[in-house]
């Protein structure tokens, strides 16, 4: 009861009473989650393409009225391809299209008709989507007569609708760094306030202070899933839920009992809140990039995907994937619940001990 009196009476309405921590929690519950999934495209969207069109008609013409909205503007023609290469590294234009003066004639002749394509590789994933839908045009505009009919079934995502990925990615981004920081902050900031040695002195266990101030911040971003689920990702989005509502809650539980000993090795270390915002960036940041969240696992280095295997996130994002979009079973779910539930034991006890040290 002692530690149950703690989190509400004490640590949830410290949080409440701190207006500008519940306008952070908030905004990155709601906004900015909604944001990600609006606001992050993977396809092309006005792209802007130029082109050299030296066949003086008709088929090159034909391809060009196929670059329409919303993924293209409408191409700009140039007078030379030394012009389009200038409008390029001035950023004026993405894609170059240049048809060669033989470029008609080959093509009606059966004969090997050649497109140069230039393209701004700075803009590399949006170039090179841009490139793909650019093959697909010809491929589509070519009278081809193979004895052979492709067909391709979309599985998990049949719309290929980017909103809903995005906007989960960014929740599980969201819950990731502010476990970390939510739960080095309030200890760090009895630091900041001179009030640590006052906590000191109170007739309380410090276990059961440690287990109260780092559950309620596990409370705190419990209730911030359920707000951003509700809303933004079912609400806004539409994202579809194939498996276990209650079987991703339990998985985000435990997920948050791991980052909260990261949390609490980060206040261990920490003297400010300065300090937490950066060792919180440099221990996420590799955590992170092995989750497979940035990168597939399979197109890491054998020694990466090794090392892939000690992230916790990657057991949270396979499993929370696997319950939105795939609709495993709960029984199914046990290789991330077990990856998620061992390395959170593991990083809670590190981080109990290292804070632990202080009191």
């Amino acid at each position: 009861m002692r530690i149950f009196a703690m989190i509400v009476s004490k640590e949830l309405l410290s949080f409440l009473r701190s207006v500008m921590l519940v306008i952070v929690v908030l905004y990155s519950f709601t906004a900015d989650v909604y944001i990600a999934g609006a606001g992050i495209q993977i396809k092309p969207r006005n792209v802007v393409v130029g082109y050299v069109d030296e066949t003086g008609g008709g088929i090159s013409q034909k391809i060009l009225a196929r670059l329409h909205k919303p993924e293209f503007k409408p191409p700009i023609a140039f007078l030379s391809q030394k012009k389009l290469s200038d409008a390029i590294f001035n950023k004026e234009v993405m894609v170059g299209i240049i048809f060669d003066s033989d470029f008609e004639k080959n093509y009606k002749t059966g004969k090997k008709a050649q497109i140069n394509l230039l393209l701004d590789a700075t803009a590399a994933s949006q170039s090179l989507t841009t490139l793909t839908y650019l093959q697909n045009i010809i491929f589509d505009f070519q009278a081809q007569n193979f004895p052979l009919v492709l067909k391709s079934h979309k599985l998990f995502n049949q719309n290929a609708d980017n909103h809903s990925f995005m906007a989960l990615t960014e929740l599980l981004s969201v819950i990731t760094l502010l476990i970390v920081i939510l739960t080095a902050i309030v200890f760090v900031k009895e630091k900041e306030d001179g009030t640590w040695d006052i906590m000191l002195l109170t007739p309380v266990n410090p276990k059961i202070i440690i287990l109260a101030k780092s559950f309620s911040q596990v409370i705190i971003v419990m209730a911030g899933t359920v707000l951003a689920v509700g809303f933004v990702l079912f609400g806004a989005f539409d994202v579809p839920l194939n498996g276990s509502f209650w079987a991703f809650m339990l998985l985000t539980f435990f997920y948050s009992i791991s980052s909260a000993g990261i949390g609490l090795f980060v206040a261990a270390v920490s003297k400010d809140v300065m300090q937490v915002a950066q060792l919180s960036i440099i221990i996420m940041m590799p955590l992170i990039f092995l989750s497979g969240a940035w990168t597939p696992i399979y197109a890491m280095h054998p020694i990466f995907q090794k090392l892939s295997l000690f992230s916790p996130l990657r057991y949270y994002i396979e499993g929370t994937e696997s319950i939105f979009f795939r609709g495993t079973e709960f029984i199914d779910l046990w290789p991330y619940f077990s990856g998620v539930v061992v390395l959170g034991i593991i990083l809670y006890w590190y981080g109990f001990r290292k804070i632990g040290k202080l009191f």
